[in-house]
């Protein structure tokens, strides 16, 4: 019999060059879904978009990428690379078929260049607060000092959601949620200077050629009006430009979290693409 406190959930664990990497798998029949989170996130970030999909039908899986959450904690090799290898690991592994991709930020960037690199593999692609353009220099420092500055161990969980999330409780419960409790404190479960390497790449050059080979059909979904998050003006015409099929949507309320901020809304965006009628080569709204 299950336990009322079972997560709703299965961890999956599979081993890739040495490499653990731990999956919440939803169940559902199928059509298969793989979500991404961001740099410092975890899979836990999707709850609130994965249950509807599955119980939409969707067979949802939610990975914890590498060095991040129950996956292993400092792996040697942090190259984009490696981040695209372990999602075609995890497709086969789990025998998805086809899946809608979807990721968020550094998760979304690792949706893109997976969908480049292996045409024919994904059904569908969703980049959620992520493009194709160069990392602003100086990023990786940035987010390394914001990580270092947190004020860790949390005394508790409270404390660590009204931190994290900076007067979106949303945002904060979603970030607390991928805290590891030790001696009845919480603690970070990434590793500054790794996440730090793991925006390398994205800091020494853009990605339009890898965009430009997408195959599949691509969403942009973006924070509100596209002046939420990290995607501005220039580089989302300039993705459609490379891609004059691209649907871009933007949730209002919602900033560069958007998959915290507007699960619900997000779900069903996710579950109305890539049948929605019309490409957009302007962001459109969506409520």
């Amino acid at each position: 019999m299950t336990s009322p406190s079972a997560p709703p959930w299965v961890e999956r664990v599979l081993v890739r060059d040495g490499v653990r990497l731990s999956c919440r798998d939803w169940g559902g029949s199928g059509p298969d879904t793989l979500l991404l989170h961001g740099l410092a996130g975890h899979a836990g970030e999707w709850d609130a978009v994965a249950r509807p999909l599955r119980d939409a039908g969707h067979r949802v899986v939610a990975l914890d990428q590498r060095g991040h959450g129950l996956s292993e904690r400092r792996p040697g090799d942090v190259s984009r690379a490696a981040y695209v290898a372990d999602v075609v690991a995890v497709i086969e592994e789990l025998g998805l078929v086809r899946p809608l991709l979807a990721g968020q930020s550094l998760g979304g960037h690792t949706a893109l260049l997976t969908a480049a690199a292996h045409p024919g593999l994904l059904r569908a692609l969703v980049l959620v607060e992520a493009g194709a353009g160069r990392a602003e220099p100086g990023t990786g420092e940035l987010i390394g000092d914001w990580l270092r500055a947190w004020p860790v161990p949390f005394p508790s969980r409270e404390a660590a959601v009204a931190y994290l999330g900076n007067g979106k409780r949303s945002v904060g419960e979603g970030w607390a949620d991928g805290l590891e409790e030790r001696d009845g404190r919480l603690w970070p479960r990434c590793d500054p200077d790794l996440m730090v390497r793991s925006l390398d790449e994205n800091v020494r050059r853009a990605f339009w050629d890898e965009w430009a080979a997408v195959r599949c059909p691509a969403l942009v979904v973006l924070g509100e009006g596209g002046e939420g998050g990290i995607i501005g003006g220039d580089e989302y015409a300039e993705m459609v430009r490379l891609q004059p099929g691209l649907h871009g949507v933007s949730l209002p309320g919602a900033g560069h979290d958007v998959h915290l901020e507007r699960a619900g809304v997000l779900a069903r965006v996710i579950l109305d693409f890539p049948s929605s009628p019309d490409p957009c080569p302007g962001v459109h709204s969506s409520s």
